[in-house]
């Protein structure tokens, strides 16, 4: 038999196997069964939560896919080109299939942190989770916001944790090596830039020649090359205002670039019409951008054929900070370099592969602080701050 609440603010009552709990909204009566009488009285207290904050009975009806959907056809659009895409898909292949149907009203932590249990046992990794959960908190918090939910369920969600991926760092000889090998590669040019400036593979493939102040030995990273699926190549700015920055090159960097711009001429010369002409530093052999699916074939061929470790291309950015934090170039300069926003940021990230410098610290402070050896036996009875009864020399 129902429990009445008063002034229809909600209804409790017993049934075979569980307690279900009612609600009026809007003429229409909203139910929802539980376990215990007191999850009960927690969901009417919820649902009271959301009424007062402009919630309807065709908003309460709404589904997580339905919402969803409106969503990312509005929200994609401001995103930058790749990320509208991958926010659909981690949508589509990962949410909705567990938790489309749930009405957002009926959300609840629990069911969220079970879908990244799910996932987890489904082997989807950690970080891939956690760009899910991402996604989901975004969607759910424009949903608080248009007053379809109180709160954002979401909020507070346990989140597996990411193990930070090993880095393969090559040192100053494997480094000759590799550029040796790379002499006969038509990215000879990228790959130089990538080790000696740290510049990520995105923005080196962006690269114009507009770019390059050959007077000063300066290149500017204004945008990324990024590959659009069934889209194709699209250009975005840097993700932060830091990433925007200016680089200084070393002579022979720059030598190996205008070596790199004779051959570029003989290609545009030999491909006549067919040449696309974008000014990019990088290119194919008729002028398009370059495929990073090809240079990441050939990045391998250059590790075997110098007989070097598998690395990844990231990692020519790591070796790059590493050989310059480890070579005494301060850590203020490595990081505008690279186009962190903040110092910390670098030694979060580099602090543990500069063991030269912290030697050096160590011998530095040994140095400073080594006290100088003296025999106490000879000052034990001595006062060393003896009393004089004589009258200080005021001047008068």
């Amino acid at each position: 038999m129902a429990k009445r609440r008063g002034n229809q603010e909600g209804s409790i009552w017993k049934e075979r196997q569980s307690w279900r709990a009612s609600i009026s909204l809007d003429g229409h009566r909203l139910t929802k069964s539980f376990k215990s009488r007191e999850e009960c009285t927690t969901w009417i207290r919820e649902m009271q939560n959301h009424v007062d904050r402009g919630l309807t009975f065709n908003n309460s009806q709404v589904t997580l896919e339905e919402f969803a959907e409106r969503w990312l056809d509005i929200h994609t659009s401001r995103l930058r080109p790749k990320t509208g895409p991958q926010y659909r898909q981690l949508t589509n292949d990962y949410i909705l299939p567990t938790l489309g149907r749930c009405k957002l009203k009926d959300l609840h932590i629990d069911q969220i942190e079970g879908l990244y249990q799910r996932l987890l046992r489904n082997s989807v990794g950690a970080r891939t989770v956690r760009y899910v959960h991402a996604v989901l908190h975004r969607c759910l918090k424009e949903a608080v916001k248009r007053g379809l939910i109180g709160i954002n369920p979401a909020n507070g969600a346990t989140l597996p944790r990411v193990e930070q991926d090993e880095m393969r760092i090559l040192d100053e000889g494997q480094v000759i090596r590799f550029l040796i090998s790379a002499q006969s590669s038509r990215y000879e040019a990228l790959y130089h830039l990538a080790v000696k400036t740290g510049m990520r593979k995105a923005e080196l493939l962006g690269l114009k020649w507009d770019d390059l102040d050959w007077q000063k030995g300066t290149v500017r990273v204004q945008r990324q090359l990024q590959r659009i699926s069934r889209e194709g190549f699209t250009f975005s700015p840097p993700k932060t205002r830091s990433g925007r920055r200016t680089i200084h090159l070393g002579e022979q960097t720059l030598q190996v670039l205008r070596a790199h711009l004779g051959k570029q001429r003989i290609e545009q010369v030999e491909a006549g019409e067919r040449w696309q002409c974008q000014g990019m530093i990088f290119t194919t052999s008729m002028g398009k951008p370059v495929d990073q699916r090809n240079l990441h074939r050939d990045f391998k061929a250059i590790l075997k054929r110098a007989q070097l470790q598998e690395i990844r291309f990231h990692d020519l950015r790591h070796t790059a900070a590493s050989l310059m934090l480890n070579n005494g170039v301060p850590v203020l300069v490595v990081s505008k370099i690279l186009g962190h926003a903040m110092t910390s940021t670098t030694l979060d990230i580099y602090g543990h592969l500069i063991p030269v410098m912290q030697e050096e610290a160590a011998r530095i402070m040994d140095e400073l602080i080594t006290p100088i050896p003296v025999d106490l036996s000879k000052t034990a009875n001595a006062n060393p701050f003896p009393l004089t009864h004589e009258k200080p020399d005021n001047g008068i």
